[in-house]
């Protein structure tokens, strides 16, 4: 689950982490009013988008840019204007777009200069991970491919939690003065207070800033949160943003579906995940493209949920059923298909391969159910046959 900069800013200060003063608005009124409450200083305008590059994007209306700074409540105002109900389009957005329905109004911040600073979940050794840099305001990926010298790791023992030596230590080697130590030390230790108490899997501040009078502040942070986890805490959930969001992943989240939609047109639905990650692969080696990931886990009810989902995308043009019957049969799982097939009135091409405990029942009644089911005998087989079904042939 993601969140947006304004509700992440929200999150730190709890934990003392110094941010720049400001709120969001949702309307041009809001907007110039917390721009008067701010008082005579530079403003910077931001779209509130669950995106990045949002600086050089633009939006659908001609207007460049969702990050502007400005000088006084009107001119603030005459921005949110331009952003505020609009769709911006960024490199990661895709050329859909998004929706901006708020914008963060804060004071801007005088940057002497910028850092990356994180702190992950590092899988090979279980333990949180801090990933610094001096290269801050820079993508991390172009980071380690150009400067891999430059990043910074300081493995955390889960147990003892962030020591404060070794937030000295990471401060030192990012070029902080030793006038600057104590904040930036206080600063780190609150980002990992952050990190451990909502449960995230990641808490990237990029940039971190040193202003002009040696001040170490948190400008733009962005959260992942383990999913797992949100059951421990409402109040985090509360901040999803579904508008942000695929429709289509939103929905197959109501079914307790894992959907992931992607640009081809081949739909795969498929019960677990490394069985939905060979699907996906082998549609690409025969020349298809796949529309989306999607785990529909063991449940019949399940799949009649997914097919909804998956033909409800204009761009599908066949669908391929991988499933592998093991404590759910393949006859109770053929017989979902059919139920499903049945309700839903399928408009495009199906290939269906089952494997596992009654398969050979399940392949009589999905050859009885009198839907046009195109049978599989594997994978491969499975994968040729929809990418041709999917070009018509």
């Amino acid at each position: 689950m993601n969140i947006h900069e304004y509700q992440a800013k929200e999150l730190l200060q709890k934990f003392d982490v110094a941010t720049t003063r400001g709120r969001v608005a949702a309307t041009l009124d809001d907007a110039e009013q917390i721009a008067r409450e701010l008082g005579d200083v530079e403003i910077v305008v931001k779209a509130q988008v669950h995106a990045g590059g949002r600086g050089k994007g633009t939006f659908k209306n001609g207007f460049k840019g969702g990050v502007h700074v400005r000088k006084t409540p009107a001119e603030v105002r005459e921005v949110a204007a331009k952003m505020l109900g609009q769709i911006l389009v960024t490199h990661q957005t895709g050329p859909a777009g998004r929706t901006v329905n708020k914008v963060l109004v804060a004071e801007s911040a005088d940057i002497a200069r910028e850092i990356y600073f994180a702190i992950l979940l590092d899988r090979a050794t279980a333990a949180p991970l801090v990933v610094a840099s001096t290269e801050g305001g820079v993508e991390i990926e172009t980071v380690a491919a150009k400067s891999p010298e430059k990043i910074i790791r300081e493995a955390i023992d889960p147990l003892a939690g962030l020591h404060p030596f070794q937030a000295r230590k990471v401060a030192k080697q990012l070029g902080f003065e030793s006038s600057q130590l104590k904040n930036a030390s206080k600063l780190f230790e609150g980002l990992y207070r952050t990190f451990i108490a909502f449960d995230c899997s990641m808490v990237e501040v990029n940039p971190l800033i040193v202003t002009a009078k040696d001040e170490a502040l948190a400008l733009d942070a962005k959260f992942n949160f383990d999913d797992n986890a949100l059951y421990r805490h409402p109040e985090i959930a509360a901040l999803r943003d579904v508008a942000q969001e695929d429709p289509r992943e939103v929905e197959a989240s109501k079914h307790g579906l894992n959907y992931i939609g992607l640009d081809g047109n081949i739909a795969c639905l498929v019960n677990g995940a490394g069985l939905a990650m060979a699907t996906m692969d082998i549609i690409k080696f025969y020349g298809g493209e796949p529309a989306n990931f999607l785990d529909v886990g063991g449940g019949a009810n399940e799949q009649q949920a997914a097919f909804k989902i998956i033909t409800a995308d204009p761009k599908v043009r066949g669908i391929l059923v991988n499933i592998f019957g093991g404590i759910m049969k393949c006859d109770v799982i053929a017989q979902g298909i059919i139920n499903a097939g049945k309700t839903i009135k399928l408009s495009v091409p199906v290939v269906v391969r089952l494997e596992g405990t009654n398969v050979e029942q399940a392949k009589q009644l999905l050859k009885e159910s009198g839907l046009a089911l195109i049978a599989a005998g594997d994978l491969a087989d499975a994968a040729q046959k929809a990418v041709a079904a999917a070009k018509g042939k």
